[in-house]
C-alpha cells in the first residue's frame, strides 16, 4: 500500500485512490474502493459504496481527525482454518486505519466509530453469510478494543453509499434500491477473489 500526501511532520492522507472536488457538497472528497482506506486531518468528505463489505468510520471526537476503511473477510476455500485467517485479515484492515489516525495525532481514548454495510447483495455469497460475518466481525472487534460504536446500519439486502465527514462526525447513508449497473457487485467479487489468493504481510503495531 502506498501513502499519499506526506508532509514533514505527519501524513495528511493515506491510500487515496481517487481524490476529487465534490460539487454537490462543496468540499474536497476522497472515494475509497474495496480493500482501501483513507484518513485525514483536514475538513474533507470520504465516500464509498458498500455491498457485502463493511466500513468503519472512525474519528477522534475532540480533534476531528478521522478516516474510513472498506473491507470484507476472506472466505477460505482450501479447508484450512477459515476463522483465524479471516479474523487476521479483518484485524489488519481495522488496525491499519486506527494506527494511521494515531500517527496523525488522534488520541485513542477519544476514538468513536460508526459502522455500515454487510448487505446480502452478492449472488452466491448467501451460503457463506459474507455480509453477516463481516458485520459481526467489525462489531466484535470494536467492542474488544473498547472503541464505542455511536451509530450503525448493517445487514439488509441493499448496497449503500456512505458519505462521512470526519471533522464533524456526520454520516449520510443512501440505500441503492435500484442499481443501474452491477459495478458494485463486480468490484466486491473481484476483491473477494483477490484477498482469497493473498496473505496479510504482517501485523500492525498500534500506538498507545
Amino acid at each position: 500500500m502506498s501513502t499519499l500526501g506526506m508532509t514533514d511532520h505527519l501524513y495528511e492522507e493515506a491510500l487515496a485512490a481517487n481524490v476529487y472536488y465534490d460539487h454537490a457538497f462543496d468540499i474536497q472528497a476522497a472515494k475509497i474502493l474495496p480493500g482501501e482506506y483513507y484518513a485525514t486531518t483536514r475538513q474533507m468528505l470520504i465516500v464509498t459504496v458498500l455491498g457485502s463489505c463493511v466500513s468503519a468510520c472512525i474519528r477522534d471526537n475532540r480533534s476531528g481527525i478521522g478516516g474510513m476503511n472498506h473491507f470484507m473477510l476472506p472466505t477460505n476455500t482450501d479447508g484450512g482454518e477459515p476463522l483465524s485467517a479471516s479474523a487476521r485479515y479483518g484485524t489488519y484492515a481495522m488496525e491499519i486505519l486506527i494506527n494511521q489516525l494515531l500517527k496523525m495525532g488522534a488520541r485513542r481514548q477519544n476514538l468513536e466509530a460508526k459502522v455500515f454495510g454487510g448487505g446480502n447483495v452478492i449472488q452466491g455469497f448467501t451460503i457463506a453469510n459474507v455480509g453477516e460475518r463481516n458485520s459481526r466481525f467489525v462489531l466484535e472487534y470494536l467492542q474488544n478494543e473498547e472503541i464505542p460504536i455511536v451509530a450503525k446500519d448493517l445487514l439488509d439486502s441493499y448496497p449503500r453509499k456512505v458519505y462521512f465527514w470526519p471533522h464533524t462526525g456526520r454520516v449520510l447513508i443512501k440505500k441503492l434500491k435500484v442499481l443501474h449497473n452491477d459495478t458494485v457487485v463486480q468490484r466486491e467479487q473481484e476483491y473477494g477473489m483477490r484477498i482469497r489468493a493473498s496473505k496479510v504481510a504482517g501485523d500492525v503495531e498500534l500506538f498507545d
